[in-house]
C-alpha cells in the first residue's frame, strides 16, 4: 500500500477550472459506459483500464450544462455517477476541451478543485485506494 497517490486534473478549456473527467451519457449508455467512453475522448486512456464506481453520487442543477434546453422543461436535476480510473503508467492526451492537465497529491487537487461533489469524489477514491474505511 502507498502512502500517497497522485490524480490527475484536467484544466477547462470553457469555464478555466480544474476537475476531473466529466460528462454526460449518451442514448442508453450505463453510467461505467459514459465514464468509459469520456475517459478514452478526454484523456486517450482506454476502456480496458481499470475503473471503480465510487458511491459519490452528485445532483446538479441542469442550468449548468449549456445543452440543458435540449432536454425539455420536465428535468430539473441530473445525477453525475463518480468513477476512479487507474491512468498510472499511461500517457495522456487531452481533447480540445482541456488546456492542460496535471497530476497531483490529494492536498493539492482537493485546493485545486471547484465543486463540492468533486471533492467528496477526490475524498471517497483517495480513502478507498489508502485502503482505509470511511472514518480511518
Amino acid at each position: 500500500m502507498q502512502d500517497q497517490f497522485e490524480f490527475a486534473l484536467l484544466l477547462r478549456a470553457d469555464e478555466g477550472f480544474w476537475q476531473g473527467i466529466a460528462g454526460g451519457g449518451e442514448d442508453n449508455e450505463t453510467p461505467l459506459a459514459a465514464a468509459k467512453r469520456e475517459t478514452l475522448e478526454e484523456t486517450g486512456i482506454g476502456p480496458s483500464s481499470k475503473f471503480l464506481r465510487l458511491d459519490t453520487i452528485e445532483s446538479v442543477p441542469v442550468t449548468v450544462f449549456k445543452d440543458s434546453p435540449l432536454w425539455g422543461e420536465d428535468i430539473y436535476v441530473i445525477p453525475q455517477f463518480c468513477f476512479g480510473v487507474d491512468g498510472s503508467n499511461l500517457e495522456i492526451v487531452i481533447s480540445q476541451e482541456h488546456n492542460a492537465f496535471g497530476w497531483f497529491t490529494y492536498d493539492q487537487a482537493i485546493q485545486l478543485l471547484k465543486f463540492d461533489g468533486n471533492k467528496t469524489a477526490l475524498w471517497e477514491l483517495n480513502q478507498r485506494l489508502l485502503g482505509r474505511g470511511p472514518r480511518g
